[in-house]
């Protein structure tokens, strides 16, 4: 009996000492890779855009609707610079700086007939950048798929609404997944009201979002955690054409903050390596207006 509980005993130290060489060897690997940043300052851009769009919206059965959308943006003042915006950026084409993005969406939505309250929404977003050149499209090219739920209460003045949608930006080109994710997620929140006028046929509204990286690189990151990437605002009216279709106008704000970060310019400064940070921060007026059909 009192060999078994020296042997017990013997293997219990072993473990304790196991453990304790575990513990050390993870808190030197973790101060070996303390990182710190070394600013290289921030850069801010105030762009003014105009954006034009349309919207087909088909019902099809049992609650369930297809749409397609498209969306043109277009830079035409650089605030920063006082210079129209074609003048502003050089780009390598003649397509010039003005034309920003487009955006090509294909959506499904689900509404249940007897809880309208809710709906359910994914879809798939092709953007085209305009500042990037057109020669390769793993540069010029970015795919986005998202997935969201849309909860809403209407009164006889108003609807007022919250949109959870989650995002993945995907990106094809050869980027250091140390500094930018291939794979992009974030979250966007959006609260509204749409407002409603009897017997007019206007409908103002206005929204703000919120939108938060899920997934940034761990370089990236704000003091080790994730951070607001865009924080936009609209307000518009809705004016209605006919019984199916209408008219958009509107103005959105959009503030943007991005961390570019160089890893293959650190250096160390004893254990804690040295990353080059740029804050990025832009600021979008986008004056505009869309066109919508529902059928």
């Amino acid at each position: 009996m009192r060999k078994s509980s020296s042997n017990s005993g013997l293997t219990a130290k072993r473990s304790n000492r196991l453990l304790a060489a575990v513990l050390i060897a993870l808190a030197v690997s973790t101060s070996a890779l303390a990182w710190d940043y070394k600013s290289t300052g921030s850069t801010t851009e105030q762009t003014v855009q105009m954006r034009v769009g349309a919207n087909f919206t088909k019902k099809w059965r049992n609650g369930v609707r297809l749409s397609v959308s498209e969306e043109l943006r277009f830079n035409l003042y650089d605030i920063e610079k006082g210079v129209l915006a074609k003048e502003s950026t050089p780009v390598d084409t003649t397509y010039g700086a003005s034309f920003n993005k487009s955006y090509t969406t294909l959506a499904i939505a689900y509404a249940h007939p007897y809880f309208t309250y809710l709906k359910l929404d994914a879809g798939y977003t092709l953007r085209i950048f305009g500042d990037k050149g057109f020669s390769d499209p793993n540069k010029f090219l970015r795919h986005r798929v998202f997935f969201g739920l849309t909860g809403s209460y209407k009164t006889d003045l108003a609807k007022i609404y919250l949109r959870e949608r989650f995002q993945c930006d995907i990106r094809t080109d050869s980027v250091n997944t140390d500094e930018k994710n291939k794979y992009k997620w974030q979250l966007r929140s959006r609260l509204g009201v749409d407002f409603i006028v009897p017997g007019k046929p206007v409908k103002p509204y206005l929204w703000t979002e919120l939108e938060n990286t899920l997934n940034a690189p761990e370089f990236q990151r704000l003091n080790g955690n994730q951070f607001i990437s865009h924080v936009r605002a609209q307000v518009g009216v809705k004016w209605r054409l006919t019984r199916l279709s209408s008219l958009d106008f509107f103005y959105r704000f959009q503030y943007s903050y991005d961390r570019d970060i160089n890893v293959n310019e650190g250096y160390y400064s004893g254990k804690t390596l040295k990353l080059r940070l740029d804050e990025q921060t832009s600021f979008v007026h986008a004056i505009g207006v869309a066109y919508n059909l529902d059928w």
